[in-house]
């Protein structure tokens, strides 16, 4: 596109008009609308087709254009089961604190009954082996004894600290 304006900058000056007319063309390129950069496309849909005279209306194919990014369809997912997962803990946690909140002292011996029933079997059983494995042995020592004590008693003191250090042998 060719300049309308013709002048040189150096040998002369811009008259008044060619002045004018080159601070309109500034201002009109400065301020000329953008084209937007996203592209815009419709979220609703108008049907004008006639409504029939009586009856329901027949079905019209509406395209579904809507993208959802791989990514976000995990996240969704993911994130109905991680719900799914702790509605199931919280309705099992429900389920042994209302157990709990019931407890009587005839339901705690019921349940712990097997439980003492296994553990007297366990002792009985561990009982006979360990009578089984012992060797009767008698050991019988003779002589003098000697009992050898002394004592050694060590202390510093400097300063503000002191140490003392016994050894009994």
């Amino acid at each position: 596109m060719e300049n309308p304006v013709d002048f040189d900058p150096i040998t002369r000056s811009l008259t008044d008009a060619e002045a004018k007319a080159e601070a309109e063309r500034l201002l009109t390129e400065a301020y000329r609308p953008q084209i937007p950069l996203v592209r815009h496309i419709p979220t609703s849909f108008r049907d004008d087709t006639p409504l029939p005279a009586y009856g329901d209306s027949p079905p019209v194919h509406q395209d579904d254009k809507r993208i959802v990014p791989a990514w976000a369809a995990g996240i969704a997912v993911a994130s109905i089961g991680v719900g799914a997962g702790i509605t199931g803990i919280g309705c099992g946690a429900w389920l042994v604190l209302q157990g709990l909140a019931s407890v009587t002292l005839y339901g705690v011996l019921m349940v712990t009954l097997p439980f003492a029933g296994v553990a007297v079997v366990a002792t009985a059983i561990g009982g006979a082996i360990n009578k089984a494995r012992s060797a009767v042995t008698k050991n019988v020592f003779e002589g003098p004894v000697v009992q050898n004590t002394q004592i050694n008693n060590t202390s510093n003191q400097r300063g503000m600290f002191s140490r003392t250090r016994n050894d009994v042998r």
